[in-house]
């Protein structure tokens, strides 16, 4: 207990020190009710409360970032977006041995033939219309440096070549979760989506059987190196569908099956091997080489919008998505003031009862800053997480982002809320709460930086030391919404700034 004592107390020291040194001028702040829920009712004698135009315009980010094998991957195809447009997603992996040299069955057992080949992906949810079917494809990849690049992880753009198509499944998506009986009744499945793969493949697979083990031919069982030659992986994309299914690469439910009959002490037997994705490198069997795939084709509402001055709506969409710049003219000059509350308002601009519920919303809205006279980006000051100290100016030794990398959607807000509008329509808002940052241009007059409004799926600020992706609570690809903006006629449910102040 000492020793954890010793070292804490430094840490609330210089906490301490840094949170002074950024506030001098603030000497009268309300420190239990600054961006909290207990703020003193506006009488406009002691308490008042501001609204602030926004101006805003679209963007559309052009997105790179990676998905890793360990997170799940995004799968299908949406074709019928009236709003948004199109997404197409793929997944590619490399299904192997656990071990080499590998063959089927046991030892003693003779083997009869081969049943069928199927593969397996593990189902972890659906975001979409799940009314249509989903037709997936399966290909074996035969490009060279995708089975052979298993320490390069590969971005969102990236796509390797394929050959010839090996299966096909049609998916009812509000089935797949169900439970589904295998291998002759002799064991389930939950949750996975099955793809039975064509006889050529399977034969061809079958054929690399590795008892006896032969120096030449077609082993590609005998070791590693020959199995990923022969094998590169397999491409699994959508040929027509309107929803993303959410795809776990490293579950167990993601294998390769290949169903056989064997005969041991003169019983025959059916049963089945798998191949899964390998993870650890264990010298003699390298890690599997996986990449997911993700492209999006925007509609002309959206593409036109990035060109059209004051935009009444904003398309906004979790990444490879958009986003929306922010400007906010009233926040430059602000007097010096208390300021209990100031937080961003942003309410759906509803299409259709319909769409907007099969294209549901994002769960979470973020937000952060542009440097001055930069192209950079860079988080909002204090208010992501109220008790971290971090420091995006990188100036003092804290990190740039709160430590454990989450932000507090009890004190920032920014997660997806429901009410119903002037017109009685049950809309979607966000309130981003950026109280602190408000306090500190009233007080110690810094920059009014413009802000970019997005629904994250990772933030990235490279211009840190040592920066990495930072991961953010949607999942990828999952949500878009239509918004009203800062110039939309509905002066009630128009993005603006609202604050709640005193003076000093």
């Amino acid at each position: 207990m000492l020793f954890v004592t010793k070292r804490f107390l430094p840490i609330v020291l210089a906490a301490f020190i840094f949170i002074v040194s950024i506030n001098p001028g603030c000497t009268k702040l309300d420190t239990t009710t600054l961006g909290s829920d207990l703020i003193p009712a506006v009488d406009n004698v002691n308490t008042f409360a501001d609204t602030f135009d926004i101006k805003t315009a679209q963007g559309i980010f052009d997105d790179s970032f990676k998905i890793f094998r360990n997170e799940n991957n995004v799968l299908g195809l949406i074709n019928n977006d009236p709003v948004f447009g199109s997404t197409d997603a793929r997944v590619f992996l490399q299904l192997k041995p656990g071990f080499y040299p590998y063959y089927f069955g046991n030892a003693g057992d003779t083997l009869i033939g081969v049943d069928s080949v199927v593969l397996g992906l593990s189902y972890k949810g659906v975001w979409g219309d799940t009314t249509e079917l989903q037709n997936l494809e399966v290909y074996e990849i035969t490009d060279q440096f995708f089975g052979d690049s298993v320490f390069q992880y590969k971005d969102i753009r990236y796509q390797p070549a394929i050959g010839s198509l090996v299966g096909s499944a049609t998916l009812d998506l509000r089935t797949v979760s169900g439970k589904k009986i295998i291998a002759n009744g002799k064991d389930s499945v939950t949750s996975q989506v099955r793809i039975k793969l064509s006889e050529a493949f399977k034969n061809a697979l079958f054929g690399q059987d590795s008892l006896p083990i032969s120096p030449t031919g077609n082993n590609a069982f005998r070791n590693d190196s020959l199995f990923r030659k022969a094998y590169k992986g397999l491409a699994v994309k959508s040929s027509s569908g309107n929803a993303l299914m959410y795809i776990n690469l490293t579950d167990a439910a993601t294998r390769l099956e290949v169903h056989f009959r064997k005969k041991n002490a003169g019983k025959t037997d059916t049963t089945y091997n798998r191949f899964t994705l390998n993870t650890a490198d264990l010298g003699t069997n390298l890690p599997s080489a996986s990449s997911n795939f993700i492209r999006r084709n925007y509609s002309a509402q959206v593409t036109n919008n990035v060109t059209t001055l004051n935009p009444t709506a904003l398309y906004l969409q979790t990444g490879p998505g958009t986003y929306a710049n922010l400007t906010i003219d009233s926040l430059t000059g602000l007097s010096n003031r208390i300021v209990h509350r100031a937080s961003i308002y942003i309410e759906q601009d509803p299409v259709d009862l319909m769409t907007d519920s099969i294209f549901s919303a994002p769960p979470y809205m973020y937000l952060d800053l542009i440097d001055t006279g930069a192209t950079k980006w860079k988080p909002v000051y204090f208010d992501l997480s109220p008790n971290t100290v971090y420091d995006p100016d990188n100036r003092t030794g804290f990190p740039y982002f709160p430590g454990d990398g989450t932000v507090d959607h009890n004190y920032f807000g920014g997660f997806a809320k429901t009410r119903f509008n002037a017109l009685g329509q049950k809309v979607v808002y966000y309130d981003i709460n950026l109280t602190r940052h408000v306090q500190q241009i009233a007080t110690k007059r810094t920059p009014n930086y413009r802000m970019r409004l997005y629904p994250a799926f990772r933030m990235y600020y490279p211009q840190y030391p040592g920066a990495a992706e930072i991961p953010y609570d949607n999942p990828v690809a999952f949500g878009r919404i239509k918004v009203k903006s800062g110039f939309h006629p509905d002066q009630r449910g128009k993005m603006q700034m609202v604050i709640i102040w005193s003076k000093i």
